[in-house]
């Protein structure tokens, strides 16, 4: 990637696994924008999680302007919650390639 994009603060809430959704993360990009209520499912092969942006209706809110943002969003959210799950003793999800 040409512009080196940071993503910190990252935060986790958990939840009792309903339907895939697994949890809701919280994050800033490049110590500018926070970005909230990003849910948190696991993927249909079980392989790694996805993220779901907010929409209001059929209005997205916000999202990555394209799919290497994106993926490093997911490995940053991966990371984090891997090692929240590592904490509590519970089996982690694979992280993506």
């Amino acid at each position: 990637m040409k512009n080196v994009i940071n993503i910190s603060e990252i935060n986790i809430i958990p939840v009792k696994p309903k339907d895939g959704l697994i949890g809701f993360a919280s994050f800033v990009v490049d110590k500018k924008f926070y970005v909230g209520n990003v849910a948190i499912f696991s993927r249909l092969d079980g392989e790694g999680m996805r993220l779901v942006y907010p929409r209001k209706g059929q209005i997205d809110c916000f999202h990555p302007i394209n799919k290497e943002v994106g993926l490093l969003i997911e490995q940053n959210v991966t990371e984090k919650f891997n090692t929240l799950l590592k904490r509590n003793e519970v089996q982690p999800i694979k992280n993506l390639e």
